[in-house]
């Protein structure tokens, strides 16, 4: 080995040995973060970067946090979203008391972790989840955090991270867009739970609702056509009298994934990294269609995408204006063709309707351990009753959701056998327009060897689909490979293969 290389491998080496040694996922007291200097945190599995950064070609300065091993710099936290730092002063530290500040020139706190809890050795710690956390030294248990950055979020909701509420201190943890692209300050569009009685995610432009999910139902979202069951991610809910989130896990671990509310575009998003394309693709994006919009029909209108109008009246229901109706304006919604009366309950029955998205549940009220008949019993009794429901649809159904006052934001989510994971709604009607309440043993008998027969037949053809579609799938791969010389997307093939055998198998 001559002089040169020796001297050039020493030096390469020493490098590696520099940058590694600098990449410390913690500080402590002694320690801080400083924008002049370029120093960050990165978490122990190298995912995740916290440090400074500008936008676009503005010199203000953020403190935030962002992948690593991504080319193109993607945010997903930001400390000091409305209140950039103009010039490289800025430090992150711990001050005396432990908390966590983020300074400017003459030692201005820009930002500071509201925690109310006051630490004796405190420490602060990029997570691998992308979590940054202000704990003891020796306490790493998450319920003993003094504070976390998943608690604040920004625009983005990554895996690990709750969407929802800590009941015991009314903090809320919920999504708000950048203003642009340029600018992280908070924009108009946010997205978070509702504390109604049935609780759902709700989409907002401001103080205005913007899109809804319908309520979780055990399975999935009663609305939502683009929150489900899939190899991507897991969804789990939690509602007890100490919190009420909505959170997720990547099935896969090395699949990376984030949801982020779009200001400029106005949509929900969840993009997948595609490591072989190094780009990110839209899994999928809210609103999907024009039946997302909110309460687009009105009081007891369904939207029905594919129908002509999109908008119509549920059945015992017709347009409150004829008028406006056609031109494709159905804000007034829909009214009672048949005037309903409490004075004689055996004068009222229910319309079942199947594969709806819940109502608005902004007027509900909900007992988790009443069944659907008892259910039923409940809103006979109450004039004021419109509709009710399981709230729950696994294993035959349990609780049970009533709702008062006009039905809005309904839209149709499924039809006929293709229901399993939706529920059924009952609309207070006159006894004359009972349909699907009551069933006599012998007609339900035979409507059910006919239910059955129809799904063998659906499940066969859904199974030949399926292995056509898979077949072209693995043809397209292939041709792919040849003509990119094997460089082939595998995180995408294995996502598209696993969703058509999940299709298949729901069918």
């Amino acid at each position: 080995m001559d002089i040169s290389a020796f001297v050039f491998l020493s030096s390469s080496l020493f490098l590696l040995y520099f940058v590694f040694s600098n990449a410390v996922d913690s500080i402590t007291q002694s320690q801080s973060l400083s924008d002049s200097k370029g120093t960050n945190l990165v978490s122990k599995d190298g995912g995740f970067v916290l440090g400074f950064f500008s936008t676009g070609n503005s010199n203000n300065r953020y403190l935030g946090i962002w992948y690593n091993n991504i080319p193109v710099r993607t945010v997903v936290w930001v400390a000091n979203r409305g209140n950039p730092i103009r010039d490289s002063s800025g430090v992150l530290m711990l001050n005396s008391s432990g908390s966590l500040v983020l300074l400017s020139q003459n030692r201005t706190v820009v930002w500071s972790a509201n925690s109310t809890k006051e630490a004796g050795s405190p420490v602060v710690e990029l997570l691998d989840s992308g979590n940054l956390v202000l704990r003891e030294k020796n306490e790493e248990n998450p319920e003993s955090y003094l504070w976390q950055s998943f608690d604040y979020p920004s625009d983005t909701w990554l895996p690990g991270m709750k969407l929802g509420w800590d009941l015991r201190t009314g903090l809320e943890r919920r999504l708000t867009a950048w203003k642009s692209p340029d600018d992280p300050s908070p924009g108009e569009l946010s997205c978070g739970i509702v504390l109604h009685n049935y609780p759902e995610i709700v989409m907002k432009n401001g103080s205005k609702i913007y899109g809804r999910t319908g309520p979780w139902n055990g399975i999935r979202f009663s609305g939502a056509l683009w929150l489900k069951a899939n190899p991507v991610y897991n969804f789990t809910s939690v509602s007890n009298k100490d919190e009420l989130y909505f959170m997720y896990h990547t099935i896969n671990k090395s699949v990376i994934t984030r949801a982020v509310l779009n200001q400029t575009s106005y949509v929900y998003e969840r993009y997948i990294w595609i490591e072989a394309d190094k780009k990110w693709i839209t899994y999928f994006s809210v609103p999907q269609d024009k039946c997302d919009s909110y309460n687009l029909c009105g009081a007891y209108g369904n939207c029905k995408i594919g129908d002509s109008p999109i908008c119509q009246c549920v059945e015992g229901f017709k347009p409150k204006s004829t008028e406006t109706w056609n031109p494709d304006d159905w804000a007034k919604g829909c009214v009672r063709t048949t005037e309903l009366s409490c004075e004689d309950k055996d004068k009222i029955g229910f319309v079942k309707l199947v594969g709806l998205k819940l109502p608005d549940t902004t007027y509900s009220w909900v007992n988790k351990s009443m069944s659907l008949s008892e259910c039923r019993v409940q809103c006979l009794n109450n004039c004021s009753c419109m509709a009710y429901s399981n709230t729950d649809i696994r294993d035959g159904g349990s609780g049970c959701a009533i709702w008062y006052g006009d039905l809005i934001d309904i839209r149709q989510v499924a039809e006929g056998g293709q229901n399993a994971s939706w529920q059924d709604v009952y609309i207070r009607m006159p006894a004359s327009k009972k349909v699907n309440q009551e069933v006599s043993p012998k007609k339900k008998e035979v409507n059910q060897e006919d239910v059955i027969d129809k799904q063998k037949m659906k499940v066969r053809v859904a199974v030949a689909i399926a292995i056509a579609v898979v077949f072209g799938v693995l043809l397209i791969a292939y041709c792919i490979c040849k003509r990119k010389k094997f460089r082939v997307n595998l995180v995408l093939a294995v996502i598209l293969l696993m969703e058509y055998a999940y299709m298949a198998n729901i069918l």
